[in-house]
């Protein structure tokens, strides 16, 4: 509950801001919007590419639409998870991407003993262990010593009479050695069980340290992408420059610079998206 918790806070700032991101596309669209709209006026431009300036707007305010929707999911399950009625409860929007706290990396297999599935797993497979010995138990009678004068009471006493002998101990032997195979095929099932539970705790071993590899592997891949991406960023805001000098000059047309401008924000919500995806995963490790 507390890794579901954390991971949902978290999409929750990725989506504020990738939400910070969309909301810039728009107001930068609606700027080029009304500079297309004055240069098709004074006959600058031709009447198509004010269409794809106001195409390029839409579609911008379409998605910072569309965003309020992740956001909004993740809000109410957090408020479920923390017991309160989903139509009261909100987060203040904080637009906020962080990296992860590193992780101290040659920690003790030992560590994956706590996760509730393998030590459920090792409890059953010593409990099935138990019941083996239990049942080869069942091949020894059973006497009840209960005199209440020590060793002497009459109870014991009539033990030695071969009667007696003949009527508690025999009976009782012969009724474990020839029962059919009954105890045996006991013993042999509570072996079976216990091969059965050895596989399972074998197989919950093997799957804890493919998911711990797993995450492993995705925090250190994102963490190499996240400064790859970063650099395209930085490239895609050096084009858009360039294409923004270009355009207003009158050099390149419009669609050129809208290009250039959807390439920044594809690469901007890129880098959040990473974003996120490196803070659920580092959750899910330490989960």
């Amino acid at each position: 509950e507390q890794a579901s918790l954390a991971e949902y806070f978290f999409e929750i700032r990725g989506q504020d801001a990738l939400q910070k991101i969309l909301d810039a596309a728009v107001e930068n669209d609606k700027q080029s919007l009304a500079a297309e709209q004055g240069r098709y006026d004074t006959g600058v431009d031709d009447q198509i590419s004010l269409v794809q300036a106001q195409t390029t707007l839409a579609a911008a305010q379409s998605s910072a639409i569309n965003n309020h929707i992740a956001r909004a999911q993740f809000e109410h399950a957090i408020a479920t998870l923390i017991g309160k009625q989903a139509s009261g409860f909100s987060i203040p929007v904080v637009a906020k991407t962080t990296a992860p706290p590193p992780i101290p990396v040659g920690l003790p297999s030992q560590l994956l003993e706590r996760r509730p599935d393998v030590a459920a797993a090792e409890r059953s497979m010593a409990s099935a262990n138990a019941q083996i010995g239990v049942a080869y138990a069942a091949y020894y009678p059973s006497l009840s010593i209960s005199g209440s004068g020590g060793f002497e009471s009459s109870a014991i006493g009539k033990l030695l009479e071969a009667s007696s002998r003949f009527w508690s101990v025999g009976p009782t032997l012969s009724e474990t050695i020839y029962d059919g195979g009954l105890r045996r095929a006991t013993v042999n099932q509570y072996i079976a069980t216990y091969n059965g539970d050895l596989a399972a705790y074998r197989q919950s071993v093997l799957t804890a340290f493919q998911q711990v590899e797993d995450y492993l592997a995705a925090v250190r891949i994102l963490s190499e992408q996240i400064e790859r991406q970063k650099e395209a960023v930085q490239h895609s805001q050096t084009y858009l420059q360039l294409e923004q000098a270009r355009y207003d000059t009158g050099i390149d047309p419009y669609i050129d610079l809208a290009v250039a401008q959807t390439t920044l924000y594809g690469n901007e919500q890129g880098l959040a998206q990473l974003q996120i995806q490196q803070m659920t995963a580092s959750v899910q490790l330490i989960e």
